[in-house]
């Protein structure tokens, strides 16, 4: 009799939940088609805007007063960055570890009105990161952009010189990002305003021949650039930018008796216009972009293609060279 009684309570209890669960089952169903309404529509909307972007690029945001420091200023594409910033009204301080280039760089815009100051400085080691740190931070302040460059080889050097250490070219072109991200970066977060750039190669989208250090630390930084980027979104620091600029070395020119392949197929800039073309980017806040434009298209274009088609079109682009 017990038993009949028990049974009967848990039929009843079971009749009674059973509603309960399929209207629980309902709801975390809404709530899932919610989600994924929300996010196709947000996701279309990224991409019109980014189409009409592409016509109508977004205003250009201004540079005056901005404390710039950029790593590698003695030369090549460093140099022509740290002149264009200083015509643009920003304070220029010129980094890199060879002190007469850097002198050179300092002197040029001085002589055109600009405002800078020079430091010598190896950023392969923490405590001359630290040690930059403290110093910029004494006579002038804290910095609202940073520019690294020393991470883009030059196109005699690729082909000329060999390899670099594995160790060396690691802490040239990655680890010491990780310094210059943790003396430099807290002032921009607590202030929310900044702007980080970093600079890689092509090596980053593609393979170098006989560079496997290097590619690999290019890939690397594109790594890095995405994860900052992340850091600031979830910590919801809108105020501080991020933009990760893909360089070929083979398109920008240099004085050198080197005759590229890849120079046939898209010609050549002068370090003055790539650097131009990155600040644009810059200015009008781009998380990514490349010199020439065109190339990051090609870049997000690899990464989806079978493996079989990208080989194919890397060889159509593999970059020849000659001695005259």
């Amino acid at each position: 009799m017990e038993s009949r009684l028990v049974d009967s309570a848990l039929g009843t209890l079971m009749n009674f939940m059973f509603p309960i669960k399929m209207l629980l089952r309902v709801y975390s169903l809404s709530i899932l088609m919610v989600d994924i309404i929300w996010v196709v529509v947000n996701a279309v909307y990224a991409i019109f805007q980014a189409f009409y972007e592409f016509f109508k690029p977004p205003p250009l945001k201004s540079v005056r007063l901005e404390t710039a420091l950029v790593i590698g200023s003695g030369r090549g594409v460093g140099r022509e960055i740290a002149i264009q910033l200083a015509e643009l009204g920003a304070i220029v301080l010129c980094v890199d570890k060879n002190k007469t280039n850097n002198d050179t760089t300092v002197e040029m815009i001085k002589h055109n009105g600009g405002s800078a100051a020079g430091f010598t400085c190896d950023i392969t080691k923490k405590e001359n990161v630290k040690r930059l740190a403290a110093e910029v931070k004494k006579d002038l302040g804290s910095t609202s952009m940073l520019f690294n460059c020393c991470g883009i080889p030059s196109p005699r050097s690729l082909m000329t010189q060999p390899p670099q250490d594995v160790h060396d070219t690691l802490d040239l072109t990655l680890t010491s990002y990780f310094w210059l991200i943790d003396y430099f970066m807290p002032d921009m977060k607590a202030k929310n305003h900044g702007h980080v750039v970093a600079l890689t190669s092509v090596a980053g989208l593609s393979y170098l021949k006989d560079q496997m250090p290097l590619s690999v630390a290019q890939f690397a930084v594109q790594g890095l650039a995405e994860s900052l980027m992340e850091d600031l979104r979830i910590n919801k620091i809108d105020g501080v930018h991020v933009t990760l600029t893909h360089i070929y070395p083979f398109i920008v020119e240099e004085d050198s008796d080197l005759r590229l392949k890849i120079s046939s197929y898209f010609g050549t800039i002068t370090p003055a216009k790539a650097a131009k073309s990155i600040l644009d980017s810059v200015r009008r806040n781009y998380p990514e972009a490349s010199v020439p434009k065109h190339l990051l298209y090609l870049g997000h274009l690899l990464r989806v293609l079978p493996r079989k088609a990208t080989v194919l079109i890397r060889d159509l682009l593999d970059t020849g060279v000659d001695f005259a």
